[in-house]
């Protein structure tokens, strides 16, 4: 017998997600929400009790992206909350060993992203004006992040990310994986409603 090698995980639904070819029939929003609730920002390298999750990170971009944007509508957000929905299969590397996987890493990552986005209902590839949006509320996070978790110094973490005064009122403490799946598993049905 030939020796196929497995392209696939199986997720707690059951589903198998076929990693080279993802299709949006086999993502499921609890395996999201479950994923990413415990996969760590940072490489694990934050303080407290719970690692920082991509989940907690998700709403903490959604949220941001909505003071930026504030009539936002529920596309968007659900856009935002989902903008690192493949990190569930593919984890959360850290920008610049991303650079150094380099472009077939960027690919696998485009095509669960396209998954994800159709099996929700929104269209393959987010507009331009809706990507920076995410991309610079996402930056924002990452300052606040950086500055209260992972020990960067502000004059560090405004270099790398820039800083954004109006958001200093946020404050982060990182949630335990289960808070962070069930607020994550909310945030999207509440947005499913206004689609």
């Amino acid at each position: 017998m030939k020796d196929v090698k497995r392209a696939w995980q199986r997720m707690l639904s059951g589903r198998r997600l076929d990693l080279l070819d993802p299709s949006p029939l086999d993502i499921e929003i609890e395996d999201i929400a479950h994923g990413l609730a415990r996969v760590a920002r940072w490489n694990g390298q934050t303080s407290g009790d719970s690692a920082f999750s991509v989940a907690q990170h998700s709403l903490l971009v959604d949220d941001i992206a909505g003071r930026l944007r504030p009539k936002l509508d529920a596309a968007g957000h659900l856009s935002a909350v989902l903008h690192d929905a493949a990190e569930y299969v593919i984890g959360d590397l850290i920008t610049p060993f991303k650079a150094a996987v380099g472009v077939d890493y960027k690919a696998l990552e485009a095509r669960l992203m396209t998954a994800v986005r159709l099996r929700f209902g929104l269209p393959a590839q987010e507009p331009q004006e809706l990507k920076h949006l995410i991309k610079r509320a996402d930056r924002i996070a990452a300052y606040l992040e950086a500055t209260q978790l992972a020990g960067f110094s502000p004059s560090e973490a405004r270099r790398l990310f820039g800083h954004h005064k109006r958001f200093d009122d946020i404050t982060l403490k990182p949630w335990p994986p289960g808070k962070a799946k069930r607020l994550f598993l909310d945030r999207c049905a509440a947005l499913a409603k206004g689609l």
